[in-house]
C-alpha cells in the first residue's frame, strides 16, 4: 500500500471516508505495534489505536496536510499512553486509600465490638449468681422458661421474672456505658 500523501490528508480533512480508510489501513499495524511497545497490553493497545483514529476523524478539520502526519499520529498515541498510565496510577492510589480507610474502619469496628463485649461481660458479672445461671441457660443453651424451671426446680414465673430483670440490668448498663 502506498504511503498516504498530502492529497489523501486533504481529502480526509474534507470528510472523505475512503481516504480516511486508506489512512487507517496504512497506519493501523505500525500504530498497534507502537502502542503495544508502550503499554505491554495488546487489548489495551488495540483500544487506544481505535480511540486515536476516532479522535482523528472527529477532529479531521484540524489536520494540517502539509505537516508530518506520521509524527502527529505517534505523538497522539504516546500522549494517550501517558494519560493511560496517569489514570492507572491515580486508580491505584485511590484503591490504596480506600483499602487503608476500610482497614481503619474494620479496626475501629473490631475495637468497638470488643468494647461492647467487655461491657456486656462486665454487666453479666454484676448479676447475682442465680440470674447469671438463668440467663446462661436461656441464651447460651437456648432452654425455654419451662426447661429452666424444671432444671433449677423453681417456678416458670420466677424464671421469667429473673430473665426480665437480668436483661433490663444488662440493657441499662450497656446503654449507659455507650452514651
Amino acid at each position: 500500500m502506498a504511503h498516504p500523501d498530502e492529497n489523501t490528508l486533504i481529502k480526509v480533512t474534507q470528510g472523505d471516508e475512503s481516504a480516511f480508510a486508506e489512512l487507517y489501513n496504512y497506519y493501523k499495524v505500525p500504530a498497534l505495534r507502537f502502542s503495544i511497545s508502550l503499554l505491554k497490553d495488546e487489548e489495551e493497545a488495540e483500544n487506544m489505536v481505535q480511540d486515536v483514529f476516532l479522535k482523528i476523524w472527529m477532529k479531521r478539520d484540524h489536520i494540517k496536510p502539509d505537516y508530518n502526519f506520521n509524527s502527529y499520529l505517534f505523538t497522539c498515541l504516546r500522549n494517550m499512553a501517558f494519560d493511560h498510565f496517569k489514570k492507572l496510577e491515580k486508580n491505584e492510589f485511590l484503591r490504596k486509600q480506600y483499602m487503608e480507610v476500610m482497614k481503619v474502619a474494620a479496626d475501629d469496628e473490631k475495637e468497638e465490638k470488643e468494647r461492647r463485649i467487655h461491657l456486656i461481660q462486665t454487666a453479666i458479672d454484676s448479676l447475682s449468681l442465680k440470674r447469671k445461671q438463668i440467663l446462661r441457660l436461656n441464651i447460651e443453651e437456648g432452654k425455654s422458661y419451662q426447661e429452666i424451671a424444671e432444671f433449677l426446680r423453681i417456678s416458670k414465673n420466677t424464671v421469667k421474672n429473673q430473665l426480665v430483670k437480668a436483661k433490663q440490668i444488662l440493657r441499662e448498663k450497656v446503654d449507659f456505658a455507650t452514651v
